[in-house]
Order: structure tokens, then sequence, then C-alpha cells
């Protein structure tokens, strides 16, 4: 695997930051060590510019090149929050905050993206600017969103943004990705139906909202198999059923389940919006109960530019030689789609090898994954801004 050759002089360095941050996780909009900890780094590194602050708790720093004859700018992205799990890898730096963990590989891209601004800014072998996102709150809180809302793509002048996540099964250092839609939608909803309690001995006098509940959870149930194109893909999950009681011979007043929304398209993501709101109502409607739809748009689909994905296989080919280019998409969802709302970029797997699923207690990231990765962004870089 042609790694650059000084990104694997500094593997052991980089691991060790990566194993420092795994073992001290903060949760989304908490990152403030995490936080610290990086804009030191990148002032030792002895980037240009370090900005803190930035949607609460992120980072952004800019590396100039020895030229800038064009003046093209591009983002590349981490994210950097932990999860609410208790950790159960059983490696010996694990996590030192009980119920919080780097189970999704965070520590991982961060580092990774710490070793590539280390080697921007040592060689400065290209033609332009970069300019290093480091996100807070990926996992659920929009943090991507934020930092777009806070106006960073202007601010900073990105015209161009790219980043990466690794995949478990995907063998270690290996590259996954696909033009289009490589991740999907998620939104959740809450549907609160309201009946009239009784005693269960005497269901005549009263209305039973978990039988409505019962039947708007089958209802949508038809929408991926009735509304949606077979050719397309979306999923409906009712996750969870709680009622105003818990006995056995009592009839609710009001039940309330929960459950999400993922598709591969925005229209199919607006139409099923439309469908589950009326399908609850109309449901509710026909069993004489009250019903009120809390419908909450979450991150959209990840969606990668066609000529921008061009751009990171041409990179991820001179790291790792063959690359997967096809790759199925996933109905997991990461909120760097807003980022590629806003500007034209792609989104990159990296192989993680064999192990559990990202989001598992026993989750472990391959630190032999981090040349690779701090590879790819460099080539990105230098062959997007190649130097004068």
């Amino acid at each position: 695997m042609p790694i650059k050759n000084r990104l694997a002089e500094t593997h052991a360095e980089i691991t060790g930051w990566r194993r420092h941050l795994h073992a001290h996780p903060e949760l989304g909009f908490e990152e403030h060590e995490t936080s610290a900890f990086v804009a030191d780094k990148l002032r030792e590194i002895g980037v240009d510019t370090v900005e803190t602050g930035i949607a609460q708790t992120g980072v952004v720093a800019v590396i100039k090149g020895r030229t800038d004859s064009k003046g093209r700018v591009i983002g590349l992205r981490a994210d950097m929050d932990a999860l609410p799990i208790h950790e159960a890898s059983g490696v010996d730096y694990a996590s030192t905050t009980p119920g919080t963990m780097h189970a999704c590989g965070h520590d991982g891209h961060t580092s990774i993206l710490l070793g590539a601004a280390q080697y921007l800014a040592e060689t400065r072998n290209f033609d332009g600017t970069v300019v290093l996102l480091f996100q807070p709150a990926e996992e659920g809180g929009g943090g991507g969103r934020e930092m777009v809302n806070e106006g960073v793509m202007d601010r900073f002048g990105v015209q161009e943004v790219y980043g990466l996540h690794n995949m478990p099964g995907l063998p270690t250092g290996q590259f996954a990705i696909r033009p289009g839609a490589l991740m999907g939608s998620a939104d959740e909803f809450y549907i609160t139906v309201t009946g009239k309690g009784g005693h269960a001995a005497a269901p005549h006098q009263s209305i039973d909202p978990n039988v409505t509940a019962a039947h708007i959870i089958l209802g949508l149930q038809s929408i991926t198999s009735r509304n949606v194109d077979p050719l397309e893909a979306a999923v409906v999950s009712v996750c969870a059923l709680h009622s105003d009681v818990d006995t056995h011979n009592v009839i609710p007043q009001q039940t309330r389940m929960t459950g999400t929304v993922r598709a591969l398209d925005a229209e199919v993501r607006d139409m099923v919006e439309a469908r589950v709101k009326a399908i609850a109502k109309a449901t509710a409607e026909a069993y004489d109960c009250e019903v009120e739809v809390d419908y909450r748009l979450g991150y959209p689909v990840t969606v990668n530019d066609a000529d921008h994905t061009e751009y990171a296989i041409a990179a991820a080919r001179a790291v790792a030689g063959d690359v997967t280019t096809d790759t199925p998409p996933i109905m997991a969802a990461e909120d760097f789609s807003f980022m590629l709302n806003a500007r034209p970029g792609a989104y990159i797997f990296l192989g993680n090898g064999e192990g559990p699923m990202v989001h598992h207690p026993a989750y472990v990231f391959d630190d032999d994954a981090i040349p690779a990765g701090c590879s790819w962004f460099v080539e990105l870089v230098e062959q997007r801004m190649p130097a004068q």
C-alpha cells in the first residue's frame, strides 16, 4: 500500500493521539477537552490559523499552500463526538468516562485529520488553501448543520468538501464509495393517540387508543410496500410504544409511539412524511380517537457529487490501489450531508477490518487504518491543488 512515507513515520504518534481521545470521550456539544486537545495539536503542528468555539465546540483551522495562484479552497472534515454507550471493548486505553464511548470511531477520524494536517503543514506541497473542519455533535446533534448555519463555508471560502468514515467489514485501509446517494436521510416521528380510558372488562364504554395505535402501526408498514417505488428505498420503523398505564386491567387514555423514517431520495422522503401524517390522522378518525403527529426532520440524504466522487476515487487509488466504486448505499445517516448540500464534495468509507459494527459496545477502531486515511486526505489536496 503506497502510504506517504512521512505518514508511516508518524503513525505511532497519531495512534497515541487517537488512544488519548478514546480514553477521554465526550458527547455532542460537550467536546470541550477534545476541542482543546485538537486546537493545541494544530498550533503545535504549525497551521496558519486556529479558531475555536464554532458551533459551540467545533474547531476550524487553515493551512495555506506554497502558492495560491488559483484561489482554490478545499474543506476536510472530521467529527469529534462520542456515544452514550458503556464500553465493552477490553482495550487497555478504554473510556475513563462511565457510560460514554467512542463507539463510532470519531476519535479515529479526528486523529486522521490531525495527521493529515501535520503532513500538509510541514510540506505545503499544494497551490491553494486547506480548511480543516473539526465538527462537534454528529451523533444526532446536527453539528454539521450548525457549522454550515454559522457560515463556515462562506467565511472560510470553502469551495468543495470531503470526509471519511471507518467501515467495519471492509478490509483495513481499503476504500469504498459511490456517486449519488451514499447514506440515507433520518427523520423521527412521535404519534400521540388519545382515546377514552376505562375498565378493561368494559371496553365498549371506552375508546381504546392501543387498538388505534396498532392499526396506525400496520398502516405505516404499507407505505414502503405500496407507496414507495419498488426501485427506490425507504424505511419506516415504529420503535417504541407506550401508554399512560402499566397494568393488565385498565384501558389507557393515551398511547404514544415513536419511530424513524429513512430514505435515499429527497422526494421519497417528502412523500413518506406526508403518508405518515395522513395515515395517522385517518386511522385515528376511523376509530374515534384524537391524534397528534410530531414529525421532526433530521439529517438529509448524504449525496456524493459525481465529479467530486471521481476526485475522491483517484486519491483513494493512489493510496490503496483497487477501490470499490459502486458500494451499496446504507440507510444509516450522516450529518456531513449538510455540508454536501452547501458545497459539492464526496464522502468515502475507510476499511476498519473485521469486528463489531459501529455503535456496538465492543467496537474497536483499527489503528492500522490511520496511515491510509491520512494519505487519502493528503492525496486529495495535492491532486486537486497541485503545486505550481
